[in-house]
């Protein structure tokens, strides 16, 4: 339960653009402590260097200047061992006073002429002697046992021997062990810290723009006089927040006034179409007309046809506009199927064409009933106008990957060439078809504000293909659902 609850917000831009900003973020500090240990640890051994050399100069000139006899063993010693006790900020171990600084005199060869340290300073002996030396230059000895290297500084002296002296680098990386513990604790609590200043700052400005973003996608739907909760800010967002509101307010202006013309023009033609067929109408009925009688019913005929080109040509102009005034409801496809073939099958048995439906059952969709009832219709009336006698329609419904699946195919001569790629144009129409060219263009129209797709194309085995998708009714909900989680999260 807990991931499904973490997952829409690790999906979340607000959480992506701040796991980049930490991530930016941490491997800049990053970069720049490893460039500051790196001074750090610079700067460390340059003063242990300048301490060494200095002191391996003056050990080196108080051997030179004692005399040799029984007491240079014990004046030197002493001299190194006070040496050794000025090591500033010397980390000791516990074990031995002097584990972290050695003295040795020693030949090129044969073992030490004196040794202060820890140990009998042999495997110190052998370790230098294994290194390759620098004149007046420090160097890193790895003495055999010891866990830590040595920073050793030489002298030569006059009777032909060198005096070496050695320093633990356990000070300098105890140092460094501290500076990197304290950086990477600082260090995961600024990028934690900013991680969650970023977040809350993102999701704090997205969710001003998911307001905006579930406004206008409310545009061209049943509420037009949606708008975006409008702030005191004067930043981008807020102007953008002004800016849409002022666009949605032009649009339900522009809309409205569409309905108006529309409305207007309907019944500033169908009155007058209306009364002219009345009269017609009246005339046939009076049988004053008998030698007319043909030319009065062709008449009302074309005035049909007319009236029904005008409704149709309105309506797919409103919708292309993204202007249907829609009343969604719940419509089970099925159902609604069923009741259409049962309403065609007369006709279509009558002109010698078969229809089978195959559905897989109750497919519920959120759609305006009256809408879709025509866009079945017109789906229908198109085989039942063009297709020849003793051909077969195939309607079929099924459920799928979040959408329903209506498909309507015959075995007839299918779409003419040339026109298969502008089916769902206005006033497109085969050469023997004496329709207005509107049905299907009707059907992509509606088929589209439902936020749905329609296709057409000829079978490879002889005839025509239509698929219209739709949105399933609980696929719909969860869209819904997760918009609002979206907005108020």
């Amino acid at each position: 339960m807990f991931f499904k609850a973490a997952n829409p917000t690790m999906r979340s831009a607000a959480w992506r653009i701040s796991l980049w900003a930490s991530l930016a973020f941490a491997i800049g500090t990053m970069l720049v402590f490893a460039m500051l240990h790196r001074f750090v640890a610079n700067d460390i051994q340059r003063r242990s260097d300048a301490w060494l050399s200095g002191e391996v100069e003056v050990l080196g000139d108080v051997a030179a200047r004692t005399p040799k006899d029984s007491l240079y063993r014990r004046v030197v010693g002493e001299v190194a061992e006070l040496a050794s006790r000025e090591v500033p900020n010397r980390q000791r171990s516990g074990a031995e006073e002097n584990d972290a600084v050695f003295f040795l005199q020693a030949g090129e060869s044969g073992p030490a002429k004196l040794w202060v340290g820890s140990g009998d300073g042999a495997a110190n002996l052998a370790a230098i002697r294994s290194t390759r030396v620098v004149r007046d230059v420090p160097f890193d000895v790895q003495v055999q046992g010891a866990s830590i290297p040595f920073r050793v500084a030489s002298v030569s002296i006059e009777d032909g021997s060198n005096i070496y002296l050695g320093l633990s680098e356990r000070d300098e990386l105890h140092v460094l062990r501290n500076l990197r513990v304290r950086f990477l604790t600082l260090w995961g609590a600024m990028v934690l810290l900013g991680f969650v200043i970023v977040f809350y700052a993102t999701r704090k400005m997205l969710g001003r723009v998911s307001e905006i973003t579930e406004a206008a996608s409310r545009i061209g739907q049943s509420d037009l006089s949606s708008r975006v909760p409008d702030t005191s800010g004067r930043d981008e967002i807020g102007h953008l927040a002004r800016t849409l509101n002022n666009m949605l307010d032009r649009i339900e202006v522009t809309v409205h006034q569409l309905h108006t013309i529309t409305d207007s023009l309907t019944h500033d033609l169908k009155s007058p179409l209306t009364a002219v067929r009345g009269k017609l109408e009246t005339a046939l009925a009076n049988g004053n007309a008998e030698d007319h009688a043909e030319s009065i019913g062709s008449a009302i005929d074309e005035l049909d046809r007319l009236t029904e080109f005008l409704n149709t040509s309105l309506d797919v102009a409103e919708a292309k506009a993204d202007a249907l005034r829609l009343s969604r409801s719940e419509v089970d496809l099925d159902e609604l199927l069923r009741s259409m073939i049962d309403l065609y099958e007369p006709s279509m048995s009558d002109k010698g064409i078969g229809v089978k439906i195959q559905s897989a059952g109750s497919i519920k969709v959120l759609a305006d009933p009256g809408l879709l009832h025509r866009v079945v219709a017109n789906l229908l009336d198109n085989e039942l106008k063009h297709l020849p006698a003793s051909c077969m329609v195939c309607v079929s419904l099924r459920a799928d990957d979040r959408m329903a699946t209506l498909t309507v195919q015959d075995d007839g001569p299918g779409f003419e060439a040339g026109i298969d790629r502008h089916l769902f144009e206005r006033r497109v129409k085969g050469r023997a078809s004496r329709g207005h060219g509107l049905g299907l263009a009707f059907v992509e129209a509606v088929v589209r504000v439902h936020g749905g797709s329609v296709t057409a194309s000829n079978r490879h085995e002889g005839g025509a293909q239509l698929t219209v998708m739709l949105p399933l009714y609980e696929a719909h909900r969860q869209e819904e659902a997760s918009s609002l989680a979206l907005v108020h999260g």
